[in-house]
């Protein structure tokens, strides 16, 4: 009996000490979703300030690693890190914990808005207006920012405005998945023979047998979703689920890009105006935390708090699947010089599509008159120039188109 009360003690302890992790990951996580302001690149940079300076959960290279393969893989870059910090410290569980802790917050704050908003006819109040200005403003600053690191040089640049008009002349649900593939293609060509110094292995427990369900689960969700929505309701609970997972599962390059891609899927059917996209999509600037719980904003217009649901998890479902699925096999993948070169390509494609975006629909929507022009100036240079946050930017375009509403 000796040994068995000895044991119970430690299966005790064990327990308690995975449930102690599990908080104080949700405990972090859900401060970083609560401060997290600025997009991608900055929630990285709080990510390493928290979780690898403070709380030393990673070493340096492990986090490179870690945040390579996020960039690599579709889907909302800086979640998929958190998600990925998260498996690594406590398994699944802990990656559902960091997704939940950072995403909550924003979820709420723009689901909140939504539900303000619903039953008013917003599109003429001036603030709104202004808010299609900041849209216009915060999308330029990330293609300049985007631009300038991800094509510098004549080859990429160009591949970026082939891409931008390809986009722009071909608008259908395919153009964007078949413009990132010509140009992952055109990378390996060009590229492939420009590959670095291999880089460290990243350690990670996840067997290969679940990466590979995880990557049955993406594909075949990818391919049965809009099979299976025809035979229900048009418009219903599975035709919202397959767009929001379809923009998840189809979009490089962080929050920004998926722009085009929910504009296409919820403005034509009718589910949310173009007044309430732009709207949303202003005011997710002024939110901490990731630009894809904009789709929590744009369920809601739809289809109160339960569209909130379908469409936050639609268009994160494929972060996941992707993250413990590429996990085991990233070590192999990222030393290929062909994987290198193509997500050289469908980086510099990525840009293109974002300039796509800049004009339609946002500068035809927003820049109607030259004063809306000039707010735009003015609320870009707050952003490169003077360096100041994105939810001051928010407030000053609201109160700017306010201003205009009254000339």
């Amino acid at each position: 009996m000796q040994p068995t009360q000895q044991k119970a003690p430690k299966e005790a302890e064990a327990r308690k000490g995975k449930a102690g992790v599990l908080l104080e990951l949700l405990t972090v996580s859900t401060k970083l979703g609560l401060t997290s302001f600025g997009g991608p690149t900055a929630h990285l940079g709080y990510f390493h300030n928290e979780y690898i300076q403070r709380r030393k959960w990673m070493d340096e290279r492990s986090y490179a690693d870690l945040v390579a393969l996020c960039q690599f893989l579709p889907g909302p870059a800086s979640s998929q890190v958190g998600i990925g910090i998260g498996v690594i410290r406590a398994g699944l569980l802990g990656g559902l914990v960091a997704w939940v802790g950072f995403t909550l917050p924003s979820v709420i704050a723009l689901v909140a808005f939504a539900l303000l908003l619903q039953g008013f006819d917003i599109g003429s109040a001036g603030w709104i207006h202004g808010l299609k200005i900041v849209a216009v403003a915060i999308v330029a600053h990330a293609i300049l920012g985007m631009g300038q690191k991800l094509a510098p040089d004549r080859n990429r640049a160009t591949l970026a405005v082939l891409a931008a008009v390809v986009a722009l002349c071909w608008q259908s649900v395919f153009s964007q998945v078949a413009t990132i593939m010509a140009a992952g293609v055109v990378g390996v060509l060009l590229y492939r023979k420009e590959a670095g110094e291999k880089p460290p292995d990243l350690r990670i427990a996840i067997g290969r047998p679940l990466a590979v369900v995880c990557f049955v689960l993406y594909f075949g969700l990818l391919a049965a979703l809009p099979l299976l929505k025809g035979f229900g309701e048009d418009g219903g609970w599975l035709a919202m689920f397959d767009s929001f997972y379809r923009s998840g599962s189809l979009v490089f390059g962080g929050g920004h890009v998926v722009l085009p891609l929910l504009q296409r899927e919820v403005v034509p059917p009718g589910w949310v105006s173009q007044e309430d996209f732009l709207a949303g999509y202003g005011v997710a600037q002024a939110v901490p935390g990731p630009l894809f719980t904009f789709a929590g904003y744009l369920g809601a217009m739809a289809k109160g708090i339960p569209g909130a649901a379908i469409a936050t998890l639609g268009i994160f479902l494929p972060a996941f699947l992707l993250v413990i699925g590429a996990l085991p096999f990233w070590n192999g993948l990222r030393n290929s010089p062909r994987i290198q070169g193509a997500l050289v390509g469908i980086n510099a494609a990525v840009v293109g599509i974002l300039l796509a975006a800049l004009y339609d629909p946002l500068w035809t929507s927003a820049i109607l008159q030259p004063t809306d022009f000039g707010l735009a100036a003015i609320l870009f240079a707050m952003l490169v120039f003077w360096k100041l946050p994105p939810w001051a930017v928010v407030i000053a375009g609201a109160a700017g188109g306010m201003l205009l509403g009254l000339l």
